[in-house]
């Protein structure tokens, strides 16, 4: 009988470069991101530190850091017009803020009607909505004008109604592709349960979908919020008085093209337009990652 012994296979040594750590990936990931930051924020820094000029200065420097700081620039932007500047800031995060509210109840009843309701040509009626966003903001705001101006709603008793009345009426095509995106990603056993248990269609939507939707809604009311602080074109179309203007529109009053321009106080009240809109985005950050994740990808 012939006995045959297992042969353990010699270990194969590790190639010469297996073990080799990058070295120089890791720094140029690091350029590079330093540079893109660096091109990001230089805008911005370039804005703060105009904010600081004098008027002069301004015209002769164009480096980042003032040679001789000038915060006076700010008081003097505060109370430039007749007008506090206060008052324009009342006036956006009053509208701003309307705006979530009537973006967010709309377009998720909208949406719970696409994503969970059944009626007839529901299809054909989602794709119309869609295509809405095909059409520009300069093409719609003319018959928007006609027709609010035909309903006595242009310079009346309180000139924010053209600007509000379309929020509350689903309008925002994109926000309601969202939240339907998202709520097509809920169970619908959750709908059957409800029903189960004797909840309607009003019944799932407030103790089931409502909860549930957070994460668009707050998405919702984040680019709500920042796209009407910055939005210039629909307020000055609809708005005609002094104490009407938002900020957007107040800030193109320090440029006058038949006297001198207050360009240091533009862009010290500049840099304080951007205040509310940077704080909302930083107090919901998280929330808005999560609302973008959880909408992008299902469907």
């Amino acid at each position: 009988m012939v006995t045959v012994t297992p042969t353990t296979a010699a270990p194969t040594a590790a190639p010469p470069n297996a073990r080799r750590r990058p070295g120089g990936r890791p720094v140029l990931r690091l350029l590079i991101l330093v540079a893109i930051v660096a091109v990001v924020l230089y805008p911005l820094i370039w804005m703060v530190g105009t904010s600081l000029k004098s008027q002069e200065e301004i015209v002769n420097n164009v480096g980042l850091l003032p040679e001789r700081f000038t915060p006076g620039n700010y008081t003097a932007g505060w109370s430039n017009f007749d007008v506090s500047f206060g008052r324009f800031f009342l006036n956006s995060t009053m509208v701003s803020l309307l705006t979530v509210v009537g973006n967010g109840l709309s377009c998720l009843l909208a949406a719970y009607a696409f994503a969970r309701l059944r009626f007839r040509l529901r299809g054909m009626w989602f794709a119309v909505m869609i295509g809405t966003l095909l059409l520009p903001q300069h093409v719609l705001i003319v018959p928007q004008y006609i027709l609010f101006r035909t309903l006595g709603l242009v310079g009346g008793d309180w000139p924010y109604l053209p600007l509000l009345i379309p929020q509350f009426l689903a309008t925002e095509a994109f926000f309601v592709f969202l939240m339907v995106q998202f709520m097509r990603g809920v169970p619908r056993e959750l709908d059957e349960a409800a029903r189960i248990d004797g909840a309607g269609p009003f019944g799932i939507f407030r103790h089931i979908i409502l909860p549930l939707s957070r994460p668009a809604l707050v998405t919702t009311a984040i680019f709500s919020f920042i796209w009407t602080w910055n939005d210039f074109f629909r307020q000055l179309v609809f708005l005609s008085q002094l104490e009407d203007y938002t900020v957007p529109v107040a800030l193109t009053l320090f440029i006058d093209s038949t006297s001198q321009s207050a360009v240091g106080p533009m862009f010290a009240m500049s840099v304080l337009s951007l205040l509310p809109v940077f704080l909302f985005f930083v107090a919901f950050q998280r929330m808005l990652v999560e609302g973008i994740n959880t909408s992008g990808i299902k469907g």
